[in-house]
């Protein structure tokens, strides 16, 4: 759990909502860091830009970024 609590998906501004949605429906439930990063629309769009950049790049094999992503959650104590 956060310090900082995240949005109501359903309060969320509508880009926000369906980003989160589409989370739910992959992983189960949004994620965490990105309810939180949603109670700032700006922040939430240049996160999702990230790793919109990231993904479409192609210098990260998906597979390393699930790895990278996985560890990092790991260090953070994070039950990913």
């Amino acid at each position: 759990m956060s310090r900082i609590p995240g949005v109501d998906p359903d309060t969320a501004e509508p880009y926000a909502q369906r980003v989160l949605e589409a989370q739910a429906k992959h992983w189960g439930g949004p994620l965490l860091n990105h309810l939180v990063y949603a109670r700032r629309p700006t922040i939430f769009r240049a996160v999702r830009g990230m790793w919109a950049g990231i993904e479409g790049s192609g210098l990260i094999d998906g597979a390393l970024q699930a790895l990278l992503n996985r560890r990092v959650a790991r260090l953070n104590g994070c039950e990913f």
